[in-house]
């Protein structure tokens, strides 16, 4: 890792944010803003956060849903508990076939919406990395389907690329109003855009 990426990253605002308010990812401000303008989240709803390590998008979904909210994370990595009784945290893939019981097994009803920030690990070869990122929007997507109320809300990341319309024709065949937005918090050179789908049609 060489100083100078280092350097970028100190001097990076919402990484000196993060440290500053004591949260564990500078991706935080981009569900902050995301939720800001769309409401996507709110007091006392159950949200399931996919590809959740290490905890940033945990801390801001269990400050909006307080102490009458749930929150449930989950990451093929352990996360670090955050010591809240109403956030819980499990071990598992998300392509994995078991891991919607596992999930439903652990809400306490129907999820209000799912948040999914997670990624593939980057080979650096662009058509594959792409192709990797959808294939999780769509397990992603999948899972929402399942757990989701009728009416809930879903938040996903994905890479720009060829197969962006074709998933944003899916998440439209299944939400009532389909958004796409570029938080500030995301790098300028990176590709990632987050995916919305509001009013889950059951």
């Amino acid at each position: 890792m060489s100083g100078g990426w280092i350097e970028r990253r100190k001097r990076d605002y919402y990484y000196r944010m993060a440290k500053r308010e004591d949260l564990r990812s500078r991706a935080s401000f981009k569900l902050l803003e995301i939720n800001r303008k769309f409401g996507l989240i709110g007091e006392g709803d159950v949200i399931v956060d996919l590809g959740a390590a290490p905890g940033g998008w945990l801390q801001i979904a269990r400050r909006i849903v307080g102490e009458s909210g749930f929150v449930l994370g989950v990451d093929i990595k352990e996360i670090e508990p955050l010591g809240f009784s109403n956030v819980v945290t499990i071990v598992g893939d998300i392509m994995e076939p078991d891991i919607i019981v596992r999930i439903k097994a652990l809400l306490p009803r129907p999820a209000d919406a799912v948040i999914s920030d997670a990624s593939p690990n980057i080979s650096g070869v662009w058509e594959v990395d792409h192709a990797r990122q959808i294939e999780l929007a769509e397990r992603s997507l999948r899972i929402a389907m399942e757990v989701l109320r009728k009416e809930g809300n879903f938040l996903v990341k994905i890479f720009q690329g060829d197969l962006q319309s074709y998933f944003l024709r899916r998440v439209r065949r299944f939400f009532r109003f389909v958004r796409i937005f570029k938080p500030k918090a995301s790098r300028k050179e990176s590709a990632e855009i987050y995916v919305l789908g509001i009013g889950y049609d059951g």
